[in-house]
């Protein structure tokens, strides 16, 4: 098939899906409930008799519902009229038809066209190379171990394991309370996500700790997500920091059940030094090299990414905290011993962030044995390695400035943040936890909890107007129902904390930081091979909340529906130099 046929087709299954789930136009937050809804959808329903559907039609929703509430005298009756709605509408949600997002999908935060980037940047852990769980496993043994041989803390806490499923990353650590904590992009705590060690905080305490449930801006963590100049709070933006977050936990932990007293900003201070020394020390380098094949889980798609782009001529580098002889491991493991013929400019031990504003620091050139060399660097030349040196002598020696430079790399503040901010570059977030979500989200329980809820919703916002006693008790059950359900969605992703981008209903303050400093995001690098370096991502227009929706944007995934952000393109067969596929 053509590809403008493969195209059409495809948008033809797209427009089929939306119309069995047109349901969602009325269910984007805060919109009208429209009448045509109600007249699709609750035609069995006995709404005030047999003049139900002129009301709806000429009245719409708004007033059907309040029909159903005052048809009647009898408070039985309008009681019964109400259970009959909520029971079609739950009937309604349970046989909607859906389509499911494409895990290896790009999403579109800012309108961006590969055809006008000429430059490829990447960042290596967790961009280039991805590591399996051993990984992690081993920091946490490393940094308790520490804490026991160089801290003097007890030798119980040997007994502690890293538990794999207890955090996730963009939490926040009150440093002063010791509690870990998700936060919205509100600066609300999702409350039942609040921990003290390996335990949740009752709600009535959290609200009581913090005269509610809003975190000031005075107390949050700083631009980088660190405890610093006052905040309290310590933003884990790091996938190498959820070991840190499961260390931290189980030292509270058992403090807590032996009730010894200790100071918790010492403590915080100690778990960091650990975790840093586990780096800086070399000691996870070591063993990594080591068993290169136990802790790098895959590579050969990364391999064939930049193979794609030296393909189509485009210009790369590499520019990454990690030290020269630990990156050469796996890059030969990962690409080859020619791999560095791949990229025209490798900087190792940059020192992000602070490799991207300040301008002191001098590159250095380092032999293939490690020897640091003392001349100045004029140009930036391609087989070479360099140390340290800053994004301001960088773009001067290079000249590869602004938006035909693609920057890739996984923490959100450390290698994207400054990036767009203060110089135009554009940022490609790597999100590995994408793919499980997204596999989650496309579950039919998922996607049928999700709907009633939204629909549920609906139903509570349209009835709570009416004030008269059978209509405010159905609607008091129909609220216990919604605030029963919200743990159900944060437990199905994970159990303490719940999904990366989302606190019920608001998007998490990991999820707005995303949306401010990632053009584009992906679950890994290897989503890059589905599309042509032609292709253009566009964001979905989704309606702010005084707008209505020209497009039934939404499926009941929650996901858009456009060229780049639904699924991406068919599989890519060779393609010539204007980007369209070759028969």
């Amino acid at each position: 098939m053509a590809p403008l046929s493969r195209s059409l087709s495809s948008l033809a299954r797209h427009t089929e899906c939306l119309r069995r789930v047109g349901v969602f136009r009325s269910f984007l937050p805060n919109h009208p409930f429209r009448c045509g809804w109600w007249k699709r959808n609750f035609k069995a329903v006995s709404c005030g008799g047999a003049g139900v559907q002129p009301l709806l039609q000429q009245r719409g929703a708004k007033n059907c519902a309040a029909s159903v509430s005052s048809s009647s005298s009898d408070g039985q009756d309008a009681t019964e009229r109400l259970w009959s709605v909520y029971s079609e509408t739950k009937r309604q949600t349970e046989v909607i038809s859906t389509s499911s997002v494409d895990p290896d999908t790009i999403f579109a935060n800012n309108e961006m066209s590969l055809r006008d980037i000429e430059i490829y940047g990447f960042d290596y852990d967790y961009t280039l190379a991805f590591y399996s769980s051993h990984l992690h496993t081993l920091i946490f043994d490393i940094a308790r171990d520490i804490l026991i041989n160089n801290h003097r803390y007890p030798e119980e806490l040997r007994k502690y394991e890293y538990i794999p499923d207890f955090a996730v990353r963009g939490l926040h650590y009150d440093v002063q309370k010791a509690l870990l904590m998700k936060i919205d992009a509100f600066h609300y705590i999702q409350l039942g996500t609040v921990y003290r060690g390996l335990h949740p905080m009752p709600d009535e305490e959290v609200i009581a700790m913090y005269e509610g449930s809003h975190v000031p801006l005075e107390i949050m963590s700083d631009f980088y997500g660190k405890s610093t100049h006052g905040h309290t709070m310590k933003q884990f933006m790091d996938i190498f920091s959820l070991p840190e977050m499961t260390l931290l936990s189980c030292v509270n932990d058992f403090f807590m059940r032996h009730n010894i007293d200790y100071e918790p900003v010492h403590l915080y201070k100690d778990v960091k030094e650990a975790i840093r020394d586990v780096h800086v020390k070399g000691i996870m380098y070591r063993a990594v090299e080591a068993d290169i094949g136990k802790y790098i889980w895959y590579g050969e798609q990364s391999h064939a990414v930049l193979k794609k782009l030296s393909a189509h001529g485009k210009k790369m580098f590499l520019i990454t905290n990690s030290p020269f002889d630990f990156v050469d491991r796996g890059m030969s493991f990962i690409v080859g011993k020619d791999w560095r013929d791949l990229f025209d400019v490798v900087i190792v031990q940059a020192d992000k962030p602070s490799f991207f504003n300040d301008r002191r620091k001098p590159f250095r050139r380092v032999t293939d044995k490690g020897v640091l060399l003392w001349d100045r660097i004029h140009r930036l030349e391609k087989g070479e390695i360099y140390k340290q040196g800053n994004l301001y002598e960088f773009l001067r020696l290079t000249g590869w400035r602004g938006s035909k430079v693609l920057y890739f790399g996984d923490h959100i503040y450390s290698d994207l943040a400054d990036l767009t901010l203060k110089h135009g570059w554009r940022t490609g977030a790597i999100i590995p936890e994408l793919r499980k979500e997204i596999k989650i989200m496309n579950t039919p329980q998922y996607v049928h909890m999700m709907t009633w809820l939204q629909a549920l919703t609906v139903l509570i916002e349209q009835m709570q107007a009416h004030r008269d006693p059978a209509t405010q008790a159905v609607v008091e059950e129909w609220i216990k129902e919604r605030e029963a359900m919200k743990p159900q969605t944060k437990d199905i992703f994970n159990a303490q904390f719940g999904s990366l981008f989302r606190t019920y209903h608001n998007p998490t303050y990991f999820s707005r930081r995303l949306s401010r400093f990632a053009d584009i995001y992906m679950a890994s690098i290897s989503c890059m091979l589905n599309y042509d370096l032609q292709h253009t991502f566009f964001p979905r227009r989704t309606p702010l909340q005084h707008e209505a929706p020209f497009w039934p944007e939404q499926d009941s995934s929650g996901f858009g529906v456009s060229s780049s952000s639904f699924s991406p393109p068919p599989p890519l067969a060779e393609s010539d130099h204007t980007g369209k596929f070759k028969s």
